[in-house]
């Protein structure tokens, strides 16, 4: 019986790894390294014109989505995060900079059951890391780009789980009613950051989680110069200058229950 039961699991996980069709996959997966720890050789400053200010536009949370889809061999499993925030700096009517903080605890599914145990140390952990973070460290204009395709490479620094790795993917931003609208779609390994709960052995979970960023920037305000000059010791002291707000990805990522 004992073998009769373990060739019937083997068959169907073979013929559901075989057959099941995920939204997971065919899609661009997201280049991810480690951190860079030796700093970029230093270049002489060039005579050129001042560049404009930059301008930071804010990812409205009414319409803006941070969404993710994993799978299992089964079916695929639907979420994303109800509370984040994200920042495109503009400089020129170009994209310059994005950074993102996302709220793991707002974490959602599909079922009751597997958002309870995303936010468990199987996954997130939220109790011990309560947010993830994204910077860019640049946004890459792809050349040739056909319309309505990804037409920026976006790469920058993805801290979750306590774990920061690089990654880098394509994404397409647009101006839009006075604004930014960034979409991306693209996987990325979940076991990259540590997050290697299997599932069940009858019911695998895949390692790739697709990342669906869909982000309306709206507004603008100048963004913090990054030094800013000193106050006359003999003026009164002046009000300081409200920073915009940072935020964020691709995605995490959780894995299905």
């Amino acid at each position: 019986m004992i073998r009769i039961t373990s060739i019937a699991t083997a068959i169907v996980l073979a013929f559901g790894l075989v057959g099941c069709e995920s939204e997971v996959d065919n899609k661009p997966a997201a280049t991810v390294e480690a951190p860079k720890t030796e700093a970029p050789p230093v270049e002489p400053p060039k005579a050129e014109a001042p560049a404009a200010p930059a301008v930071s536009m804010m990812a409205d949370p009414a319409t803006s989505k941070l969404e993710w889809v994993a799978a299992k061999v089964t079916k695929d499993h639907p979420g994303g995060f109800s509370t984040f925030q994200a920042s495109l700096d503009v400089v020129d009517g170009k994209p310059t900079a994005l950074k993102g903080t996302i709220e793991l605890g707002s974490v959602f599914s599909d079922a009751e059951k597997l958002t309870a145990h995303l936010k468990e140390p199987d996954f997130f952990d939220v109790a011990q890391f309560a947010k993830a973070t994204f910077e860019s460290s640049a946004l890459e204009p792809i050349a040739g780009a056909a319309p309505g395709a990804a037409n920026t490479t976006v790469k920058g620094s993805l801290d979750l789980h306590g774990m920061k790795k690089d990654l880098s993917f394509p994404a397409t931003i647009t101006a839009v009613d006075g604004g930014m609208d960034l979409k991306a779609e693209f996987t990325i390994n979940r076991k990259d950051w540590g997050l290697a709960y299997p599932g069940k052995p009858d019911d695998l979970i895949k390692d790739e989680v697709l990342i669906k960023l869909d982000l309306r920037h709206r507004g603008g305000a100048a963004a913090p110069s990054a030094a800013a000059p000193a106050a006359d010791a003999a003026a009164p002291a002046a009000g300081a200058t409200p920073a915009a707000g940072g935020a964020a990805a691709p995605a995490a990522t959780p894995p299905a229950h």
